[in-house]
């Protein structure tokens, strides 16, 4: 039984060696979930409709910029392969292409600005609603710069195994957008309170703080002297082609599915303000669920593309069952917590003082919330497959498969609510229910071996595969 337990603890792929990367991304991740939550949450203590207008700004600001993010975030596998292959010049030069690329989507992304405001309006979105989402999401726009950026640099650490620099620049992202945004919403330490707009304020200077650490950690004296960061900087033709063919289906995939997601939401914002508030209490939740599953899933795709740079699949799918133990277990915890405490957690959010429209809200979204128990494990292995599947470069399946659903969902919902006018909690069921097929048909794909023959990049003559704690050696 010890030497069980051992085999599944140690050793390459092992749980020890997922969770030397995989923790510190769920840090982060979770980093994320606490800056995002917290935003929603002070809103809801001004009222419903300002919560609802935070998640529905935020949500479309990232879906703006979600084609770029998905391109570039490919680089985590492409260092991991050059990282595995043995090439670890050429790991900086995959990021010197990435930041070119976020470069160039920003006036891209502020020139379909207006775009967004008019699907707002479009959806029918409640006017108490409107007016503070588009300035919330008018100010955040202009952010996205950082993010990307954020973004590309992290990907770089992820892919070297260094996820620990990933984690301290969250914390800090964090830590400076929870005390501003407490500063600057209700007016503290002599600022003037400004609502909505101190919390697109607060997130863009939490997003500065944490690129700050980033960029530090990248330009230090280790990393410019393992991975030769100067000489990087030039525009290299076959690594953007390579970051361009891999990741243009992550990119593709991710801007299609936010955009579905973001659909979703705002359909369900346009049925009215109680429905509203209740599916963004609902989402809040389901995001302390899925966002800090995503660090695993990171920690996936770095360790099947580093292994499978290395010409070895047998311990890139070791890795792939070390996450899926992980990912499980945690969602369990989550999917008892929302069948047992759903009251309490719905409540968290009620408004300062006697609310009329949050005594409609509260019994729609305890039944949300212990509806959406249904799919937690379910979103625990579709992180964990598709994951691999992307490490090991089969993503161009999982973006028209992922994509496909997604759309199949924005349609169903608009059959349910519109066309058979079914109740919210009805319609949300039937989300659930899909929800559960995606791991389904990617643990089909992934059980079908096919991304055990894919190659990204050649193996150097004489590949070792190297442990985490011997790359930590190395750099």
């Amino acid at each position: 039984m010890r030497d069980l337990i051992e085999n599944h603890l140690k050793g390459p792929g092992g749980i020890r060696e997922m969770l030397a990367i995989a923790f510190p991304m769920v840090i982060s991740s979770s980093c994320e979930t606490v800056m995002t939550f917290t935003d929603r949450l002070f809103m809801a203590r001004i009222g419903p409709e300002q919560m609802s207008a935070a998640m529905g700004g935020a949500l479309t600001s990232f879906m703006m910029m979600t084609f770029f993010w998905g391109l570039v975030s490919f680089s985590t596998a492409l260092v991991a392969q050059y990282l595995g292959s043995g090439r670890k010049h050429l790991c900086a030069e995959v990021i010197t292409q990435g930041l070119i690329l976020s470069v160039i989507a920003y006036p891209i992304i502020l020139a379909a600005r207006p775009l967004a405001i008019y699907l707002f309006e479009y959806l029918h979105i409640p006017p108490e609603q409107l007016q503070p989402q588009i300035l919330y999401f008018n100010i955040l726009i202009y952010g996205t710069i950082l993010r990307l950026l954020s973004n590309c640099l992290s990907c770089f650490f992820s892919g070297i195994g260094r996820t620990r620099i990933v984690m301290v620049s969250a914390i800090v992202s964090m830590v400076a957008n929870v005390i501003l945004n407490y500063i600057l919403i209700f007016g503290h330490l002599g600022f003037p309170a400004m609502g909505i707009r101190g919390a697109a304020y607060g997130t863009i200077i939490g997003t500065f703080c944490g690129l700050v650490i980033l960029t530090a950690a990248y330009f230090s004296k280790d990393m410019r002297s393992a991975y030769s960061i100067m000489r990087s900087f030039r525009f290299d033709w076959d690594v953007m082609k390579r970051l361009l063919r891999y990741g243009y289906p992550a990119g593709i995939e991710l801007f299609l599915n936010l955009l579905a997601f973001d659909l979703l939401v705002l359909i369900f914002h346009g049925t009215g303000l109680v429905t509203a508030a209740a599916i963004t209490i609902v989402f809040n939740w389901d995001m302390v669920s899925f966002l800090p599953m995503l660090g695993v899933n990171i920690g996936v795709t770095s360790l099947v593309g580093r292994y499978m740079g290395a010409g070895s699949p047998e311990t890139a799918h070791r890795a792939t069952l070390s996450g899926l133990k992980l990912t499980l277990a945690y969602s369990f915890g989550i999917l008892v917590t929302f069948v047992i405490f759903a009251e309490f957690l719905v409540g968290l959010f009620r408004p300062r003082g006697s609310d009329e429209l949050f005594s409609q809200v509260f019994p729609l979204a305890v039944t949300m919330v212990r509806l959406t128990a249904l799919y937690v494990m379910a979103d625990a292995v579709l992180i964990v497959f598709s994951g691999a599947l992307r490490g090991a470069g089969d993503t161009f399946w999982a973006m028209k498969t992922s994509v496909l659903l997604h759309w199949l969902m924005v349609g169903i919902l608009v059959l349910l609510l519109n066309v058979l006018k079914l109740s919210p909690t009805a319609a949300w069921a039937a989300m659930c229910c899909v929800f559960m097929l995606f791991s389904g048909v990617f643990y089909v794909r992934y059980r079908g071996g096919k991304w055990r023959s894919l190659r990204i990049v050649e193996p150097a003559e004489q590949t070792v595969v190297p442990g985490i704690d011997s790359l930590h050696e190395q750099d």
